[in-house]
């Protein structure tokens, strides 16, 4: 794992200009990308769902007030070890189907669980953890906020105290308290920090939630509410007609539960940039004193292409002003080369690595051919500089998408559609049989040899699996918990697998050494991109890394079928060594003959 580096104190460092040509990463001129962000090039990232990653604290356990509203008297916070699909008494007693209770259910992670388990995520290997939202909110998702400058209460040690900070401030940062949630979240810095790794939060910055302490005030004020310029409303309530509440807004997409802030030709209206400026300070330099070491290291913007670019590139520099090592990564789904070149943000989530990797290890009867995989990788390249290659946050699943194991089970789809029983009847969501763990394997094996900055969404090391929405959303997966088996009748009636649940050792131990090999070999994260082999007919892809006069090849045997293979491996030697397997090759006229296992690879290494 890479050493935290000591650079992230120095607020006022001059951002540097990388002067690298891009070679075979792409056509562009090298941009501006500064040697602050060094630590990100190759990094290994992890997203933590906060509210199902651990309970490490159950006195901090979400109240049914705080939840629902209805009368439903027996619910409670969900065991987490028990079956995700069976519903439990108060579901039941509502008298509704499984995807109109889930949403309400809560299992009680919360941040004191992540800094428990800061050590499982330091012998995996990992360089940043990305938490989705964790700032004060309704739901469990946290993309409704209530507040942008204090933790949600059930992440702390104290949800009572901090629910009365939360009530009382609004958008002074001079009146801001450090609540015991706060205060937790500081210490997951400081103490994975401690471990070199990084910690990066969500930004979102279009909407709030109907519970946002601003949006509250206009509710109950009208017009007469100091927050009345601050979000779209359509009507005000009319005080002539005391049994019908005209008020409206407008809200993300049209859910009046997700209200929008305003914008004007300049980005989001003054006020409200400036709150958001203000919360920004707080999480990446807390106490203020110009060191952000104690803050975050950088930020995921939400549904960046609804919030203007004018307020993009304006914050943008405000973050760099505090901490030229900060990361921003835009939450884009198409390509973005723009967004980076005119400095909104330093990354986008590349979703168009995705789109061809899935086609590629995963589709069957729509698989595309090895030399149009390499094709298509190349174009994505081509749309970025070197640097920014480098740092690319290459996912292949996330909280918006079904987990990459249940993809493999539900091939020949379009990303991210018709992703789950709820939406799609033939959806199958049971366990992974032994192919998928097999292809699933070669998926990871390809993110962590290929250029750019992998992603690992919680508990795919671990075995988990699941469709979309929220059955990508599970109760993480623990060695020392026992869990119900997992049924499915609730969702498909005549579905009677039972499957067992439990923490998959071999897989982790497979990412794990993925991972290591990757920080011990500095071309798999610094070195550039080239496809040189391919193999239409059997499915074979090989590629190479080259960084500073070392060059690995890495070969991918994507067929149900053990092949014999010859590939270039472009540099002298007698022999090679196979990082994988820990087997050595002859090399004989620039050419390595070995045989490559079904759904299997290979990493060779000059000796």
């Amino acid at each position: 794992m890479k050493a935290f580096s000591t650079q992230i104190c120095l607020v006022a460092l001059t951002l540097l200009i990388a002067s690298t040509g891009c070679g075979p990463q792409g056509a562009h001129e090298p941009d501006q990308t500064s040697e602050a962000l060094s630590w990100a090039k190759g990094a290994v990232w992890y997203q933590i769902f906060p509210e199902r990653f651990r309970n490490g604290d159950a006195a901090n356990d979400p109240v049914k007030s705080s939840v629902v509203k209805d009368n439903i008297k027996s619910w409670q916070v969900q065991p987490w070890t028990s079956d995700w699909y069976a519903l439990q008494p108060w579901e039941k007693e509502r008298g509704q189907s499984f995807y109109e209770v889930v949403f309400d259910r809560r299992y009680g992670g919360d941040l004191v669980g992540v800094i428990e388990k800061l050590d499982y995520l330091s012998e995996l290997g990992i360089d940043v953890i990305y938490f989705n939202p964790i700032f004060e909110a309704h739901s469990l998702h946290k993309y409704d906020a209530s507040t942008y400058h204090h933790i949600d209460n059930n992440f702390g040690r104290d949800r009572a105290r901090d629910l009365q900070a939360i009530k009382s401030e609004t958008e002074n940062p001079d009146t801001w308290s450090w609540t015991s949630a706060d205060k937790v979240f500081l210490e997951l810095i400081e103490k994975a920090h401690a471990k070199g790794i990084r910690i990066v939060i969500d930004g979102v910055f279009n909407h709030c939630g109907t519970e946002f302490w601003a949006f509250q005030d206009v509710v109950q004020n009208q017009q007469a509410s100091r927050y009345s310029e601050w979000f779209d409303v359509l009507s005000w309530d009319d005080p002539a007609t005391p049994d019908t509440n005209e008020f409206d807004h407008k809200g993300w997409w049209g859910y009046k539960p997700l209200p929008e802030f305003k914008e004007d030709e300049q980005g989001l209206i003054p006020p409200v940039r400036d709150y958001i400026f203000n919360i920004t300070r707080r999480w990446m330099d807390p106490n203020g004193d110009g060191d952000p070491s104690d803050g975050i290291d950088g930020w995921r913007l939400d549904v960046a292409k609804d919030v203007s670019v004018v307020f993009w590139e304006d914050w943008y520099r405000l973050v760099k002003s505090i901490n030229p090592a900060a990361i921003t990564v835009g939450e884009i789904w198409e390509e973005a080369g723009e967004w980076i070149e005119k400095k909104r943000f330093d990354a986008v989530m590349n979703y168009p690595f995705a789109y061809p990797a899935i086609d590629f290890f995963v589709d069957r009867e729509t698989q595309i051919a090895s030399s149009q995989f390499d094709k298509e990788l190349a174009r994505v390249r081509q749309l970025y500089s070197a640097e920014t290659n480098l740092i690319m946050m290459n996912l292949v699943d996330g909280h918006d998408t079904d987990r990459i194991a249940s993809m493999i089970m539900n091939p020949d789809r379009k990303f991210d559609r018709d992703a789950g029983p709820w939406h799609n009847q033939q959806y199958d969501p049971t366990k992974p049989d032994a192919r998928a763990r097999k292809i699933q394997k070669l998926i990871a094996l390809f993110q962590m040899t290929y250029i750019g900055a992998p992603m690992i969404y919680y508990g795919d090391e671990a075995g988990m699996w699941g469709a979309d929405d929220p059955d990508d959303r599970k109760p993480m997966l623990w060695g020392d918990l026992k869990y119900e088996d997992e049924t499915y009748s609730s969702v498909l009636p005549d579905n009677t697998v039972r499957d067992k649940v439990e923490f998959d050792a071999v897989m982790f131990d497979y990412y794990k050494n993925l991972i290591r090999l990757r920080h011990e070999n500095p071309p798999l994260q610094l070195g550039t991109m080239r496809g040189i082999l391919t193999d239409d007919e059997r499915r074979i892809y090989g590629f190479s890394r080259a960084h500073d006069g070392e060059t690995l090849v890495v070969l991918l045997n994507n067929n149900e079928e053990s092949q014999d293979v010859r590939v270039p491996v472009g540099f002298p030697a007698a022999q090679v060594l196979d990082l994988l397997s820990g087997k050595q090759y002859p090399v004989s006229d620039g050419e390595v003959h070995l045989s490559v296992g079904a759904f299997a690879g290979a990493v060779l290494k000059k000796l």
